[in-house]
């Protein structure tokens, strides 16, 4: 399906890096990476690997505070934090390390150049599996992420002219920092599938966040419950994603995939496997094709099961953003062997679980009310989908 497609990947991407007690894990990416090469998918014809360029200040400030960044800039000199902690920066979960503007300031940089791509038509799809720290506000660190990128890169679109962007967030936290870079703003529609707030960081993501002011309707939240597995939440999506997508009609799509909604993630609490998360990959790729020409950015996010889920999760998105096929069966030996040698732990023998990915699609009304899952979908349909000239109680069609 795909045409030609740009990669942006430089092993410099490895210095954001909050230390080595964090949670968030560089070698996430150099595993993804050195998967999708075992496999070849970095081969495969009309594919371009290339190094990013940073995001200079006045593309950061497109999104966020000159103050903010400037303060970004000088954290690391900061020894007493105080001016740091203003912006969010010095806590738990955004320590302050060397470089911090330089390392965030490239990946921010590389989701831009990955729009560049697409939006120029020099490929058809681009990615950039560094990015996606999508909880950055304007004026503040949040959640792991110093700029948001995602919504840094949408802005340069907005600026290039586009008029209806869409961004897909199936991480398993809501998106919160797109979704207030964008709240009020028309041209671009905010999808964000997530674990409740109730029992999930940040605490937002609510049905009823539908928007303001001339932006009412162009943002979607689905909270769903924990516990959630492949076949309610693809059935979520189903209901969901696909509707709202195609009443709002994008010319382009930019697309955040965190894998922390499998089981195994240490961080939150829903249940999908592999073989469900690469459903979604494959679903959000054929709206692309049916919406917007093929016109598709993609963006990594979380995942904090570096070796167990990360890698598998993310080759299986490289190799339907590059088309050719999905890959299957038994992940490398030599692979395994990096895995045990740079993770201290052994690798999985397979890159899936071995599910079907298999949901009940929606057929409309109210689903079953006695489902947790269902009862999120219908208020997220019943707050939404009259601003966007939907019905509610129809079917997913």
């Amino acid at each position: 399906m795909s045409d030609s497609t740009t990669i942006i990947w430089d092993p410099v991407f490895t210095d954001y890096d909050f230390g080595p007690t964090h949670p968030l894990r560089p070698l996430r990416l150099e595993l993804t990476m050195e998967l999708a090469r075992q496999l070849g998918v970095l081969d495969r014809p009309g594919v371009v690997v290339r190094a990013p360029t940073s995001a200079p200040d006045d593309l950061l400030q497109l999104v966020h505070d000159p103050m903010y960044v400037a303060s970004v800039k000088r954290a690391p000199d900061d020894l007493l934090g105080r001016l740091s902690l203003k912006y969010g920066l010095g806590t738990g979960d955004v320590p302050i390390f060397a470089q911090m503007h330089e390392a965030a300031a490239l990946v921010t940089g590389a989701s831009v150049d990955a729009a560049r791509a697409v939006w120029s038509g020099a490929s058809q799809h681009a990615l950039n599996i560094s990015g996606g720290l999508h909880h950055a506000m304007r004026d503040r660190a949040s959640g792991f992420c110093v700029y948001d990128d995602p919504a840094v890169a949408i802005a340069w679109l907005l600026a290039q002219g586009a008029t209806r962007v869409a961004y897909v967030d199936v991480d398993v936290h809501h998106g919160d920092g797109v979704e207030a870079a964008f709240y009020d703003d028309p041209r671009v529609l905010t999808v964000s599938m997530h674990e409740s707030g109730r029992t999930l960081f940040p605490g937002t993501g609510w049905a009823d966040q539908v928007g303001a002011g001339e932006g009412v309707g162009a943002n979607v939240n689905v909270a769903l419950p924990m516990g959630t597995g492949d076949a309610g939440w693809l059935r979520a999506f189903d209901a969901v994603v696909p509707p709202v997508l195609r009443a709002f009609r994008p010319e382009v799509m930019l697309t955040q995939h965190g894998c922390d909604t499998h089981a195994l993630d240490p961080l939150a609490h829903l249940m999908m496997s592999i073989d469900g998360q690469r459903v979604a990959y494959r679903r959000l790729h054929e709206l692309a094709h049916e919406l917007c020409g093929g016109r598709w950015i993609a963006v990594g996010g979380g995942g904090y099961e570096p070796v167990q889920v990360v890698p598998r999760a993310w080759t299986h998105l490289l190799a339907e953003v590059v088309g050719g096929g999905p890959v299957d069966g038994a992940t490398p030996g030599d692979w395994r062997e990096i895995a045990l040698r740079k993770g201290d732990e052994h690798g999985p023998t397979h890159l899936t679980d071995g599910h079907t990915g298999a949901f009940v699609p929606w057929e409309g009304g109210t689903g079953d009310p006695d489902d947790t899952a269902d009862r999120a979908v219908v208020e997220t349909r019943e707050a939404v989908f009259p601003h966007l000239g939907l019905d509610p109680m129809a079917a997913q069609g």
